[in-house]
């Protein structure tokens, strides 16, 4: 599918800005995941500011898509897009993690408003997702459901409950979104629990497989379409991508799975996302 260029434009320059805004969230003297909330923010720039549906000024609307970070610890790609849409007061930025804020560490759907469910306990967000698709099918609601995945996390057992279950139901309403890095907290997932053959898998599960470049705009849009217009199964993005996308210091690093800046480096990315802005505007 052709798209504007404006359209690109507007949205690769909305992912330096997340970028941005999550390097913020962890100045020196802070630890922060930095390294899968910026390998995901293309992804969620993609999402929230142009293929989902989205009411700022109503937060419970009815008829909104819901985004579920199972990967709860990514959360800051998220906490970014909420205060660039105006649901969450760009003044919480700093205040992540800290009892004065509404931005906790993992996401928290008590505090911050435009989370969907309470996630961090790796596992759980695709069988929360679940759910709220049957929920919605019984409603007879045409809205959405998008659950973001890391390539680690498939590792654990729930997962692959909840993908059976999203394929017994044929949920066709439901988009898993695997954040497919190759890095998870302590090194490669091919050296601490090979998986291997994620489209063969997927597939064997019952779903449809679309594989994406996750940080390429054209290909995110046009994964996210083709999965939108799917009928009768479950539809899964494994979306290639870079750990610490953006941050020449942390890409492709586990050391920045969750980690603190130095004042070098948190100076060295902001110039970064400021060069990245302002090459998106030439």
């Amino acid at each position: 599918m052709a798209y504007e260029e404006s359209v690109l434009k507007r949205l690769r320059r909305i992912s330096a800005q997340l970028r941005l805004d999550i390097l913020e969230m962890i100045p020196p003297g802070k630890v922060g995941h930095l390294g899968g909330s910026s390998s995901i923010a293309d992804v969620v720039a993609a999402l929230y500011f142009h293929h989902m549906r989205v009411n700022p000024k109503d937060v419970a609307d009815p008829k909104r898509d819901r985004l579920v970070f199972s990967k709860g610890h990514a959360v800051l790609a998220q906490y970014a897009a909420l205060v660039e849409l105006g649901i969450v007061d760009r003044s919480e930025l700093p205040k992540v993690k800290t009892l004065d804020g509404v931005l906790q560490g993992h996401p928290d759907m008590d505090k911050t408003p435009g989370i969907e469910a309470v996630t961090g306990s790796l596992g759980q967000g695709l069988s929360i997702s679940v759910g709220m698709a049957l929920a919605l099918r019984l409603d007879g609601s045409d809205s959405r459901v998008y659950t973001v995945c890391g390539d680690g996390e498939l590792s654990e057992g729930q997962i692959w409950e909840a993908a059976m279950a999203a394929d017994v139901f044929k949920l066709d309403n439901i988009t898993a979104i695997v954040d497919w890095n190759g890095i998870q907290a302590t090194g490669c997932t091919a050296e601490i629990f090979l998986i291997g053959k994620l489209a063969d898998k997927w597939h064997a599960f019952g779903w449809n497989v679309i594989e994406i470049d996750g940080h390429d705009m054209v290909s995110i849009l046009n994964g996210l379409e083709s999965a939108k217009a799917h009928k009768g199964q479950p539809s899964v993005l494994l979306a290639k991508t870079v750990k610490g996308k953006g941050f020449s210091f942390a890409e492709g690093k586990a050391a920045f799975h969750n980690a603190g800046l130095t004042e070098e480096q948190f100076a060295l990315g902001r110039e970064e996302m400021r060069k990245m802005l302002q090459e998106v505007d030439a």
